[in-house]
């Protein structure tokens, strides 16, 4: 596969700088950038699966860290949705700005934690296409979710019980174009086999339907 743009990135933000990994194949129109849960990072294992599977279909990808090193040092910033939104919010106006994204729709990803940081950083930027969340926690974005304009997708597996829950719950607060997936027979970080491979293309169907090409 051809790639107009594939390399780890510095991101710069006022006094901090993230690093990311931006992967954008050459005929892209859309890039969809992750937001990892707590604890995590740009080499979470599980959204560079969806983001491979995402490149096949010709979507380009953002993985970047939420924090600095030693932000993440301070345990309470890994739950600051607050703060989360915020850096989100900047950093897709960054890589709206970024020759690689030229033409291209924008995407959130969010998993765990990170789904509520994707939803209130949607809730604000009208710009965003579709959102996709992974074992998500939309209930921390609930102040905000009626403001959610963009597609709105949440898969949630089915052994997990209260988060399923508080899925159901959020999405009954959602306005926007919204689906609620379960996948039978999956816990929370979907590691049963065969599980993540249905997330993968449950997101990637959504992203082909709503994440289409600036001009389109």
């Amino acid at each position: 596969m051809n790639f107009r743009f594939n390399s780890e990135t510095d991101i710069p933000l006022g006094t901090v700088v993230l690093q990311g990994e931006l992967i954008v194949p050459l005929n892209a129109e859309g890039i969809v950038i992750f937001s990892h849960g707590s604890g995590s990072s740009r080499h979470s294992p599980r959204n560079r699966r969806v983001a491979a599977y995402l490149h096949e279909q010709n979507f380009g990808t953002l993985l970047f860290d939420l924090l600095t090193i030693e932000e993440d040092r301070r345990y309470q910033n890994r739950f600051d949705i607050r703060l989360l939104t915020q850096r989100l919010y900047n950093v897709t106006k960054w890589l709206e700005k970024h020759p690689a994204a030229l033409g291209c729709s924008i995407g959130y990803f969010g998993a765990s934690t990170g789904a509520a940081s994707a939803l209130q950083a949607a809730a604000h930027l009208p710009e965003i296409a579709a959102v996709v969340s992974r074992g998500g926690r939309p209930d921390l974005a609930n102040d905000e979710l009626h403001k959610v304009t963009a597609p709105t997708l949440l898969l949630v597996g089915g052994e997990d019980v209260v988060v399923l829950e508080l899925n159901r719950q959020a999405f009954e607060q959602l306005t926007c174009v919204k689906r609620l997936d379960i996948v039978e027979g999956a816990t929370h970080l979907f590691e049963e086999e065969g599980k993540m491979e249905i997330v993968e293309k449950l997101a990637a169907k959504w992203f082909q339907k709503y994440l289409q090409p600036v001009n389109a």
